[in-house]
This record gives C-alpha cells, sequence and structure tokens, in this order.
C-alpha cells in the first residue's frame, strides 16, 4: 500500500513539472536560438527509511537538446546565427560570462553591442563598442569592420571581433535567466572554428507536434496516477472494514 500511495503521489507531482516544462517548450517555439529542454522522471528510494518499499519519483535529470533550429534571412546587419555548433559569449547581468545563440543584437545609446534584452556582447577584449553613425559588417568569423555613413566610403576600420566558443555541450548548464554557463563556473576558450552568418537568425529547435504528443501523454499519465491514488483509498477503506467486522 505504501509502495503505491508514494510512486502515485510522486509520480503525478513530478508529471506536473514535466507538464510545465512542455508548456514552456511550446510557449518558445518561436524564440530566436531557443533549445529545447527535456525532462526525464526516475524512481529514488528514501533515505534512512523505516521501510525500503517506499519510493519517491523525481524528475531527476534534466538536459538540453543543442541541435541546431533552422535559419531565418533577415538582411539586417546586426542580426547574425552561428552556423553548425558554437555560441556567442555575452555578459550576464551578474558580471559572468554566459553563452547564447540568440543572434538578435542592437547597439545601446552608448554604443555598446547588446542583445535584446539589454546585456552586452564580449569581444576579444570585453564588451563591443560600435562608432556612431556607422555600418556595420560581420565578417564569417566574427570579425566586425564598420564604414562611415558620410565621407569616404573606402574606410573600412576594424572594431573587434565577436567572441565565439564552443564547449563540450555535456559541459553547459542553462540557467534561471535562459543562458548557459560552464557547469565549472569558467569563462570558455574563444573557438577560432566556429562561422557567423550576418543578415541571419536561427529559429528555435522546438517540434511543436512532438511536445504537443507529449503534452497528451502526459495529461493521461497524470489521470492514471490519480486513479492509483483512489485505488489505494478504496483499498485502505476496504481494509479498515475488514479489521471492524474482525
Amino acid at each position: 500500500m505504501d509502495r503505491l500511495i508514494y510512486t502515485a503521489m510522486t509520480g503525478a507531482s513530478s508529471t506536473l513539472g514535466q507538464q510545465a516544462a512542455v508548456a514552456h517548450n511550446m510557449a518558445n517555439a518561436t524564440s530566436t536560438g531557443f533549445k529545447t529542454e527535456l525532462h526525464r522522471l526516475r524512481a529514488v528510494p528514501v533515505q534512512n527509511a523505516q521501510m525500503p518499499t517506499r519510493a519517491f519519483v523525481a524528475d531527476a535529470s534534466v538536459a538540453d537538446d543543442f541541435s541546431t533550429g533552422p535559419l531565418q534571412h533577415t538582411n539586417r546587419p546586426l542580426d547574425m546565427a552561428v552556423q553548425g555548433k558554437g555560441w556567442f559569449a555575452v555578459q550576464a547581468a551578474d558580471g559572468t560570462e554566459a553563452y547564447t545563440r540568440d543572434g538578435s543584437f542592437e547597439v545601446s545609446a552608448n554604443g555598446i553591442l547588446q542583445t535584446r534584452g539589454g546585456l552586452p556582447v564580449i569581444g576579444t577584449g570585453g564588451p563591443i563598442t560600435i562608432p556612431p553613425d556607422v555600418e556595420v559588417a560581420v565578417g564569417a568569423d566574427g570579425s566586425i569592420s564598420t564604414v562611415p555613413r558620410s565621407g569616404s566610403r573606402n574606410n573600412t576600420s576594424a572594431v573587434d571581433q565577436l567572441k565565439l566558443v564552443n564547449p563540450p555541450e555535456q559541459d553547459l548548464k542553462r540557467g534561471p535567466d535562459g543562458l548557459f554557463r560552464l557547469t565549472s563556473g569558467a569563462a570558455a576558450q574563444a573557438d577560432p572554428a566556429v562561422r557567423v552568418a550576418s543578415g541571419y537568425l536561427e529559429g528555435s529547435n522546438v517540434n511543436v507536434v512532438e511536445q504537443m504528443v507529449s503534452m497528451i501523454s502526459l495529461a493521461r499519465q497524470f489521470e492514471m496516477q490519480t486513479k492509483m491514488l483512489s485505488t489505494a483509498q478504496e483499498m485502505d477503506r476496504s481494509a479498515s472494514q475488514l479489521v471492524a467486522k474482525s
């Protein structure tokens, strides 16, 4: 009886968490550079329990789908997409280095190249500064050059180079802000092999149909778990009646 109750109870609770994760994926089906979150359940025995048959169901292994999303042409110079594997380095709100595939950048009023959320994009020596009144061009290696909008348009100036990294995917962890960081907390080394496509954005890799099927499956799973709790309640009531009659 106790095994049934504990397994069904914790399973139902964890299934609700999985439904929330699937809903989060579906909500980001159109988010630039978003990576699908993967959740798995497994049984975990209760530590120091007097009755070893009791076990919890826990959302113990959370992973991410790092497959690339489709490239969408925007023809906007400050829109950039990593081709294949790799990441843009940005400065997170807490000052640490973090990584994103969302290359929808813009220039702030102070001339800082930043994400739509206001996070500075990191170059070879820190945040990248763009001079005023210039046109920006980005090379495949992440090099940024500018051409003045007035005067001599043959005067091309090299500004900086994007810090592009490609650490092992198993060493990356998604933070509450949606950015990825190394689990060690260190900064990844720049990888010259990473390539960038200017004028493109990477779409989300969320498979909406797959997520819908998963949501239906989880709903049925939750229904089954609640029925198991009802069955346990009925069994307990029947057992109590038998004991009362004896």
